[in-house]
């Protein structure tokens, strides 16, 4: 008899199984087996009265895989439950035990932060039982998203035809309507500032007017500069050079927050597609035909690094660039919304360099995983150093400030340069008591510029530092507030690449009636305090039903008042009547955002104006109806069955070939088309192969 190990997913099991060898078979429970069930007072599938006692069913799509498990348990000689390292795992794991009727008290729990041989047959030496304290605090959290979910959810569905509310989702709407209130109240001011341009020795400078009389140079008038103007003609005096070193202290390893943070910042990668190649290179790649996990646990909050690893790392940055570049460990202070579970997201090999890596990984793959092992070998390095100088002008009453750095020794960004810019801005060789006259002084007019709209990376940060959700839910939110249609991720403007959150209407309404009615529980400081709570029921400090008694006393006094009060907005009618039952015809909205005409009586009466489609005179492959023009979410017009919702063919442009084949697996190449609409030339073999045809060297072969 095999002893039986239960991971949470099918790529995981293959590299461990390999690792432990014959005497093991290792199974997929393919995520979370079972869930709250929808059922009893509201379909909470939660007895509230009863101590919160939780209803779980197992979700449809997974019962053949516990039937699979359970008999594969029975024939076992032991059985270990290896999910993954966090709330989750473990409630992952409890409830496995709970179908697969194994004593959580004495069932193996294994715990391994990284996919390596040696990781996870130390992990197995050393089983631990299911920590009941982690149980309680995801299913504290579930009963929490559980009750404010689908009691807020259906109050704002029956009265402002909101699709749902969260207990997190909200908080973080509420950010980006917050911030979109503080744009529109921004009142912008002119201001002006004075620059005087030199060259010295063949090299060019510029001094900036810092202080008039001793104060700091606010100039807000145009009259004022021209005035100003008129008293730099001539030459200026250097009264000051002051001459400093100074240092650059490298980052600290990645935790899931600056992960998505920075990848969204240098690369422009959604948190989504960040956290599913992080998973993968977690899980496995395969390196010279053996599955290695290529980095640690993904979803962490702490900067912490094993003592092994430092001292390998130490090791090979000697070896490799020289004993002065060697720095110093630190970790970062602990907040108290860092939980230090597990270490920072890092490299488990060291010897596994970009460089080696970069053939067994695709082009965004390497690119997650260098960054990573990157920034975590800097920041183990010493400091880079500057050389500063700062040299005062003075001309009457009026004092010019020119700045100088000089890199002069790279250090950390021996490694981390090509992240971390570091440009020379050298000052030519000056003496105090000379004069100095510009070749040009300038005014230039500037207008204050009110706050920036949220990007993915900055509201992730704003939510991190509120202790807003945790490492494990940042993307799911920020996924789920543009599904519900309450946010567009949209570009700043036409010319530039940076994409922002901008609130909808909708957004902008959902919000405004949670304010009005629930702001003691949506708001920043008191989803906080639940996470704090759910941490500390966690470390078993505090009871989880005396904490889901007193949220439920206070979210029970709020919810009903609402549902009292809070007015039902009308539908807006078209003045006909519904043909099939008699009842007013209204305006309605689909699942997409598209308006149309239906029967108020819906869902009794599910009769629907036809609209005036544009049909392409083309049938449905899957069901023979016409196809007809659509507009996505987004706005972007495609090609779909008339029949949606029944049928949800959606028609692909076949590619077109070039001719020519692809230099690196010689499949046909193709004409294809990008995410924003540009056509480009591309392998036909993707996702296999990536390869791109550089377009702008072909048109200039072509054009020669």
């Amino acid at each position: 008899m095999k002893k039986l190990v239960i991971v949470e997913s099918p790529s995981k099991s293959k590299t461990i199984e390999k690792y432990l060898g014959s005497e093991f078979e290792v199974v997929s429970s393919k995520g979370h087996i079972r869930d709250l069930a929808i059922k009893g007072k509201d379909g909470l599938g939660i007895d509230v009265k009863n101590g919160f006692t939780p209803t779980y069913v197992v979700d449809k799509d997974k019962v053949k895989t516990v039937k699979d498990l359970k008999a594969k348990a029975k024939k076992s000689s032991e059985v270990f439950l290896a999910t993954d390292p966090d709330r989750e795992g473990e409630a992952i794991s409890w409830h496995l035990a709970m179908e697969l009727d194994l004593d959580p008290q004495t069932v193996g729990r294994v715990v391994f932060n990284e996919i390596t041989k040696d990781a996870v047959i130390s992990a197995f030496d050393q089983p631990r039982t299911i920590d009941l304290n982690l149980v309680k605090s995801q299913e504290t959290r579930r009963i929490l998203d559980r009750i404010i979910g689908f009691k807020l959810s259906k109050l704002l569905q029956s009265k402002i035809k909101s699709k749902s509310a969260g207990r997190v989702q909200s908080v973080a709407l509420k950010l980006i309507v917050d911030r979109e209130k503080e744009i529109d109240a921004f009142v912008s001011t002119k201001y002006w500032s004075i620059t005087a341009a030199f060259n010295e020795k063949k090299k060019d400078f510029e001094a900036s007017l810092s202080k008039i009389d001793g104060e700091a140079a606010d100039i807000l008038a145009v009259e004022t500069a021209e005035d100003l103007l008129k008293k730099c003609e001539g030459p200026f005096y250097l009264d000051q050079l002051d001459e400093k070193k100074t240092k650059k202290q490298p980052r600290f390893p990645f935790i899931t927050s600056t992960l998505q943070q920075e990848m969204s910042t240098k690369f422009n990668f959604p948190s989504k597609k960040t956290m599913r190649i992080a998973q993968k290179l977690y899980e496995g790649v395969e390196v010279n035909g053996q599955l290695e996990g290529l980095i640690t646990y993904m979803r962490t909050d702490s900067t912490r690094l094993s003592q092994q690893f430092v001292f390998n790392a130490t090791q090979l940055i000697e070896t490799s660039y020289g004993k002065e570049y060697v720095g110093f460990y630190k970790v970062k202070n602990n907040a108290d919304t860092t939980q230090d579970a597990h270490e920072a997201i890092r490299p488990t090999h060291c010897e596994y360099t970009p460089e080696k890596m970069k053939k067994f990984l695709t082009p965004d793959e390497w690119k997650v995983y260098a960054f990573i092992y990157d920034r975590t070998l800097a920041s183990l390095m010493a400091p880079a150093r500057n050389d500063v100088v700062t040299a005062i002008f003075t001309k009457e009453n009026l004092q010019f400030t020119a700045n100088g750095s000089v890199l002069a020794f790279d250090g950390y960004l021996k490694v981390y340069g090509a992240y971390e810019q570091s440009k020379d801005k050298e000052l030519p060789s000056l003496t105090v008591g000379d004069w100095y006259t510009p070749v040009s002084v300038e005014s230039k007019e500037h207008q204050t510029q009110g706050p920036s709209r949220y990007t993915e990376a900055s509201l992730i940060k704003e939510m991190e530092s509120n202790g807003i959700g945790r490492p494990s839910t940042y993307s799911a939110i920020i996924e789920t507030i543009q599904a519900r249609g309450y946010v567009n991720l949209d570009k700043g403007s036409q010319t530039g690449k940076t994409k922002y959150f901008f609130p909808t209407d909708q957004g902008k309404l959902t919000d405004e009636k949670l304010a009005e009615h629930f702001n003691d529980i949506i708001n920043v400081k008191y989803t906080a305090f639940m996470e704090k709570e759910l941490d500390e029921i966690a470390e078993g400090e505090l009871d989880n039903i005396a904490a889901l008694t007193e949220f439920y006393e206070r979210f029970s006094v709020v919810y009903e008042k609402a549902r009292d009060t809070m007015e039902k907005i009308a539908p807006v009618l078209t003045g006909d009547d519904c043909p099939k039952c008699g009842k007013p015809l209204v305006i309605r909205k689909s699942r997409l955002g598209e308006e149309f005409v239906g029967c108020m009586g819906y869902p009794e009466c599910d009769y629907i104006v036809p609209t005036q489609q544009k049909f392409t005179g083309e049938d449905c492959p899957d069901c023979g109806k016409p196809l007809v023009e659509r507009k996505n979410r987004m706005g972007k017009i495609f090609i779909g069955c008339s029949a949606y919702p029944d049928c949800k063919y959606i028609k692909k442009d076949k590619p077109v070939l070039t001719g020519e084949m692809c230099p690196l697996c010689e499949s046909p190449l193709v004409q294809r088309k990008s995410r924003y609409g540009k056509m480009f030339t591309g392998c036909s073999a993707f996702p296999k192969c990536r390869y791109i045809k550089n377009d702008k060297k072909a048109k200039e072969e072509n054009e020669g």
